[in-house]
């Protein structure tokens, strides 16, 4: 008789045992499935992140663009013809600039002259002042009277470019035959390959190697010498290619 009580007893535990074991059993599915869901929540912030930090660290270091030499290119007007000396302007007030290596690198380009607008002869081989690093050998000057000159238009300081760095005729009152900049007052002289003349800046502007036809009366441009441009790794890299491969043109900065 006891022993049929506890059978009964038993049998009467049995579904609450069930039920408390399938409990448990949703209990442990509940909290594998929020894991779950964490983790998945945790992959996409960190994906989130991840794609964050990348778009930082591109903003921060330019992108390769590829270019493994510096092109020749032909300095042509906005119409696709080819300068000749005739285009340029002896001490041209005017910002004239040019692209080059890369697309969003602007060059002056100048045709120098003395107090009385008559073009000067600027020699090449003259050590080229350059605090910031070893000096180097000017570029001479190309053209019927060697006249004509270029240079990175990004100041080696911080980066500004023009029109609030540019150049000074020799008549002018305020820098006179120099290239400065109004954003912090570094200048470079660009009769004696684009040297230091004034701090802040600690590096020369980089000059442009112009080579001059006198058959044709045009120029080209073919490579760099000196500092690297300012916010580049290389010349080379950290840009976007011009668009042609045989000419770059010219255009005024107002």
């Amino acid at each position: 008789m006891v022993k049929e009580k506890k059978k009964a007893a038993d049998i009467e535990k049995e579904p609450k045992k069930m039920e408390k074991a399938a409990s448990s059993a949703n209990e442990i599915s509940d909290a594998g499935r929020r894991n779950f869901i964490k983790a998945m929540g945790i992959i996409a912030v960190g994906a989130g992140l991840a794609l964050t930090l990348r778009g930082v660290v591109q903003s921060i270091i330019p992108p390769s663009v590829g270019i493994s030499g510096f092109p020749t290119l032909t300095l042509v007007d906005q119409s696709g013809n080819p300068i000749h000396t005739s285009s340029l302007k002896v001490n041209d007030p005017a910002i004239v600039a040019f692209n080059y290596p890369l697309q969003n690198e602007p060059n002056f380009l100048l045709r120098l002259g003395d107090s009385s607008n008559n073009d000067v002869a600027i020699p090449g081989g003259v050590s080229v002042s350059n605090p910031g690093g070893s000096s180097y050998a000017s570029l001479a000057g190309q053209g019927p009277y060697k006249s004509v000159v270029a240079s990175s238009a990004i100041c080696q300081h911080l980066g500004c470019e023009p029109p609030n760095i540019r150049f000074y005729p020799p008549s002018s009152s305020t820098f006179p035959g120099l290239i400065e900049c109004n954003c912090h007052g570094s200048q470079y002289d660009p009769y004696k390959g684009f040297g230091v003349v004034k701090s802040p800046t600690q590096f020369a502007l980089p000059s442009v190697v112009i080579s001059w036809d006198s058959a044709t009366d045009t120029y080209q441009v073919s490579n760099m010498i000196g500092p690297t441009i300012h916010g580049h790794s290389s010349d080379l890299t950290g840009g976007t290619p011009l668009t042609s491969t045989s000419s770059t043109a010219i255009y005024n900065v107002t």
